[in-house]
């Protein structure tokens, strides 16, 4: 005797499709909410990748030190020190104006600009989600990029109940 499983059971409310869950930041189909922010998947268009603004620290040492190089340089310029100066000191200027060089590289390895995530929501460009975690961030545009497939597709299509196969007799 065959019975019909979907008229007793009563359906199932529709469950929003979890595609990254972190403290602050929750990806489903329907929404994408980072901190008190709340975006729906469907309104958001034009998403991009960009990185943030260097270390505020790491390009005020590279100005200092270059104003500082550049100061010695217009002294010694002006008081004439360039002609009494040997091989080696020249050789000495040229390393110490390659501060501000090593001074940019180290600052971006020591603390590197954040990954951005930005996108269109009604129009207005918005900065969706920023991290300095590149692991995180990956996760969190891949969820987002699947969340906006699905979006675009119509949803999540739950597949029909299947009943084991029998042989029939």
């Amino acid at each position: 005797m065959q019975t019909d499983r979907s008229a007793t059971q009563p359906p199932r409310p529709a469950t929003p499709k979890l595609l990254y869950a972190r403290p602050g930041i929750v990806v489903t189909a329907e929404r994408f909410t980072v901190g008190r922010n709340t975006w729906p998947v469907a309104e958001i268009t034009q998403v991009r990748t960009d990185r943030g603004p260097h270390d505020r620290l790491a390009i005020r040492a590279v100005v200092v030190s270059a104003a500082m190089i550049a100061a010695v340089g217009v002294l010694l310029g002006f008081t004439g020190g360039l002609h009494r100066l040997t091989a080696g000191a020249y050789l000495m200027l040229g390393g110490v104006g390659l501060v501000p060089l090593l001074l940019v590289l180290i600052g971006d390895r020591w603390r590197p600009p954040a990954h951005e995530l930005w996108g269109r929501v009604r129009g207005t460009e918005v900065l969706l989600f920023s991290s300095d975690d590149e692991r995180q961030f990956g996760q969190v545009s891949r969820a987002l990029r699947r969340a906006r497939e699905v979006a675009r597709m119509g949803g999540w299509a739950d597949p029909p109940p299947a009943e084991p196969w029998r042989p029939p007799r």
